[in-house]
């Protein structure tokens, strides 16, 4: 009789530490790259790099700082984030301004997710304006 080699089941997801690497798919650590923004008194300077900073927050669930980054104007009230949702890729597409030298700006993305087993995919044009002085998340239209 064969025997039959199983893997042990993960009891929960790997944790995002400061050395690990970041989530955005920057090579850099993750307490280098966006977990400054997270973290720290450090603000993101482009669209981009705020797009990509609050991928990593959904990835470590950190809504404290996806309302933060939100616009006055758009932000919900809260903010729960589900915890069957595991984020598992960002790919950043076609940005437009968005940089030291703009106030507005937007960033196409692709987010790859797994939600109760199911994988699924983001796809989304984001508009980003600055808010006194700050980066922030206006809204989104999801692409199909």
């Amino acid at each position: 009789m064969a025997s039959r080699i199983t893997r042990p089941r993960r009891t929960s997801e790997p944790t995002v530490t400061v050395e690990s690497p970041c989530p955005c798919g920057l090579p850099a650590a993750y307490g280098a790259c966006c977990g400054r923004f997270h973290t720290g008194p450090a603000q993101a300077p482009t669209a981009e790099l705020l797009m990509r900073s609050r991928y990593s927050a959904f990835v470590v669930a950190d809504p404290a700082y996806l309302l933060r980054t939100w616009h006055s104007a758009t932000r919900p009230g809260n903010l729960e984030l589900d915890p069957a949702m595991r984020w598992s890729g960002l790919e950043i597409g076609e940005t437009t301004d968005g940089s030291a030298f703009h106030t507005e700006g937007t960033v196409t993305f692709r987010a790859r997710y797994r939600h109760h087993g199911q994988r699924g995919e983001l796809h989304e044009h984001s508009r980003f304006v600055r808010e006194n002085g700050a980066w922030v998340y206006v809204d989104g239209t999801f692409i199909e």
